[in-house]
C-alpha cells in the first residue's frame, strides 16, 4: 500500500514537472497569454491552372512596308496561365513559327513566296527555331478584366523584355485573354530591308515594328 503511494507522488511530481517546464518555455516566447493560433485557410492560395486551347486560340500578324502591308496567322501551339482568387497571376505559351501563313495575297504563287521567305533565314528561320516563347514576369491589374503585362519574347534564340496591356476573362471554366502586341524584329535578329541597317531602300524598306493580335481561350483543369 505504501508502495502505490509512493508511486502516485511520484506520477504527481512528473506532472507538476512538465506543467512547469511548458510554462517556462511559453514565458520565454511570448508575455502575452493566451496565444491564439488561427488556422490558414488553403483556398487563399487555391490556383486554378488553365490550359490553352490551341485549335480555338488565335494570333494574326501585321507587318508594314513603304507600299502595303501583309497579314497572317501563327498557331499557338501551347500555354498555361494561373489564376489565383479570379485574377490572372502568371503563365506562358509557345507558338510554332513552322505553322507560319499569309492571308492577304490570293495569287498561290506570290502567297508560297512570301511564305517561303518569312520561315527562311531573313526572317525567323524556322527550321533552325521552330518555336517562340512567352513568359508572364509580371502583371499588374488595373480596372475589371484589365490588366498591364510584362515578360519576355524569346524569337529565333533571343530573349527581350516586352510590356502591354491585355484584357482577362474568365469564369470557373474557361479563361479569354486578348492583347495587342508591337514587337520590334530588328531586337530579335530580323534586320532584312530595315532603313536602319541598309541605305538606298527607296520603296523597298519594310518597317522595323510588326503587330501581333493574339485572342488566347483557355480551358480549366
Amino acid at each position: 500500500m505504501k508502495l502505490l503511494q509512493h508511486a502516485a507522488s511520484f506520477a504527481s511530481v512528473g506532472v507538476i514537472a512538465v506543467i512547469t517546464a511548458f510554462t517556462i518555455q511559453v514565458n520565454s516566447t511570448s508575455s502575452a497569454l493566451p496565444i491564439t493560433i488561427t488556422p490558414v485557410s488553403a483556398a487563399t492560395h487555391n490556383v486554378i491552372a488553365f490550359q490553352i486551347d490551341s485549335k480555338n486560340s488565335k494570333l494574326v500578324w501585321t507587318a508594314r512596308k513603304v507600299t502595303g502591308t501583309h497579314t497572317g496567322t501563327i498557331a499557338i501551339s501551347s500555354g498555361t496561365l494561373n489564376v489565383e482568387s479570379n485574377s490572372l497571376k502568371s503563365g506562358s505559351f509557345k507558338l510554332d513559327t513552322r505553322s507560319i501563313t499569309v492571308t492577304d495575297i490570293k495569287d498561290a504563287e506570290g502567297n508560297a513566296k512570301l511564305t517561303g521567305h518569312l520561315k527562311g533565314d531573313d526572317f525567323f528561320a524556322v527550321e533552325k527555331y521552330p518555336s517562340a516563347d512567352f513568359l508572364i514576369t509580371g502583371i499588374k491589374p488595373h480596372s475589371t478584366n484589365q490588366y498591364e503585362v510584362t515578360g519576355t519574347l524569346t524569337i529565333k534564340g533571343i530573349t527581350n523584355n516586352i510590356a502591354f496591356p491585355a484584357t482577362v476573362t474568365m469564369d470557373k471554366s474557361k479563361l479569354t485573354a486578348q492583347a495587342k502586341v508591337s514587337v520590334d524584329r530588328t531586337k530579335y535578329d530580323i534586320k532584312y530591308r530595315s532603313k536602319h541597317y541598309f541605305e538606298n531602300l527607296g520603296d523597298k524598306a519594310i518597317y522595323d515594328d510588326f503587330d501581333l493580335d493574339i485572342i488566347l481561350v483557355a480551358n480549366a483543369q
